[in-house]
């Protein structure tokens, strides 16, 4: 089986790919982070991605809309340290697999790949339980824009980055600060990433 493998920490990444070479005899493709990912899925076909959430460049979950959106046969297995209720409900609307805690031994993980693969849905039970509570209320260019406020750009670099007008650019961040109830942009990012709808 041939799996990409999309997650920013370095020691965290080699020693996954390893488990999983020794562990299942898989073929593992490294990607540092989401925009490595998203190009070595454009350039070659991968039976499975296993994947971060929070990298660098796209996330996991944008990585997983992307397939998603160009009907590729790509399964994907999200990995994350994040038991946040917001990722899992992005994650299954976004068609991922499976949705486990880093922290989970590996030949969970191994058979939850298996499992993926055979076509089944494997998420873990606290984390589907957690999902089921708070709405997400944010579009995709509202969280789009908060993430880069986040990241500290101007509204103008915003606007830039997602190749919109400044004063549309105000406004999705107006937008997600009034569905927060938050105090100001940076206000509203933290929010929205303690929910998991960053």
């Amino acid at each position: 089986m041939n799996i990409l493998l999309a997650e920013d920490q370095a020691m965290i990444r080699t020693a996954l790919a390893s488990l999983l070479r020794l562990e299942a005899g898989f073929q593992v493709t490294e990607a540092t982070d989401g925009n490595t990912a998203l190009a070595l899925l454009r350039q070659q076909t991968f039976d499975l991605l296993l994947s971060d959430i929070e990298m660098p460049g796209l996330t996991g979950i944008e990585l997983a809309q992307h397939i998603q959106q160009h009907k590729l046969a790509t399964k994907v297995v999200i990995i994350t340290t994040f038991g946040r209720a917001g990722y899992v409900k992005r994650a299954i609307d976004a068609g991922v697999g499976g949705f486990l805690l880093k922290d989970a031994p590996v030949e969970q993980l191994v058979q939850a790949i298996q499992q993926v693969m055979a076509g089944k849905r494997v998420i873990d039970s606290e984390l589907l339980l957690n999902s089921l509570g708070e709405q997400d209320p944010l579009s995709d260019k509202e969280r789009k824009a908060l993430r880069l406020a986040a990241d500290g750009q101007s509204t103008s670099e915003i606007a830039a980055a997602l190749y919109i007008a400044e004063g549309t650019a105000r406004n999705y961040l107006s937008e997600a600060i009034s569905k927060l109830n938050a105090a100001n942009r940076i206000d509203a990012a933290r929010i929205a990433r303690q929910k998991g709808w960053l």
